[in-house]
């Protein structure tokens, strides 16, 4: 009875949300063609191996940026970065990011609330011009919201996405693009960066913070 007891009470073990305090990663104090420390890889979907690693980046204060350096051009398929310190509900995540190459997608975005096989996605798209707002539920990616927006390639470009409660806000170069509300997700999980198929994406200055 005891046994069962103690079984029981850690299957109802709730996930603990830890308290974000302000933080800039940088990757310049990362080992070049290594993973950062603190992050580990995942991938929804199909297709071979997925390689997240820092790269010099001459044009860059610091000379590093995390690069998605896969190839594979299977469509569904998600490859991710997740920063393993913390689990938590309410955050602003921003980054900058750039799209290099992809001829199937040219995409990146940031990743909230993440567990295995469900989050939600911000995401900007170089080849359709947009900034669409996901949520992947039990490796099913659905589309939320999609807003007509000019993405560059081979430019820098600001990325925000933030989550307090149900309310979801995505900002693009400074603009607020989407404001919704979803309750998919309602606890706490993991941050992180995402790609798309084949999309050879970088990242830098990645920021973490509580939301306001």
């Amino acid at each position: 009875m005891v046994v069962a007891a103690f079984l029981a009470g850690c299957a109802a073990a709730p996930v603990v949300e830890q308290p974000v305090t302000p933080q800039t990663i940088s990757f310049s104090k990362a080992d070049a063609g290594r993973i950062p420390a603190d992050f580990v890889t995942a991938l929804t979907g199909g297709g071979g191996a997925i390689s997240w690693v820092v790269r010099e980046d001459p044009q860059t204060p610091g000379g590093a940026v995390l690069v998605q350096e896969s190839s594979d051009d299977t469509s569904y398929r998600f490859p991710m970065c997740i920063y393993d310190k913390f689990k938590v509900r309410d955050v602003a995540v921003e980054v900058k990011y750039k799209a290099i190459a992809g001829k199937v997608d040219q995409a990146g975005g940031i990743v909230l609330r993440y567990s295995p096989e469900n989050y939600y996605i911000a995401r900007a798209n170089a080849l359709e011009d947009n900034v669409v707002l996901f949520k992947t539920v039990k490796g099913k990616r659905l589309k939320v919201e999609e807003e007509p927006m000019k993405v560059s390639a081979g430019a820098w470009h600001t990325l925000r996405f933030q989550a307090k409660g149900n309310h979801l806000k995505i900002f693009f170069d400074g603009q607020l693009v989407i404001d919704r509300h979803d309750r998919t997700f309602s606890g706490p999980g993991q941050v992180g960066l995402w790609t798309k198929a084949d999309s050879v994406s970088a990242f830098k200055d990645l920021k973490i913070e509580p939301v306001q």
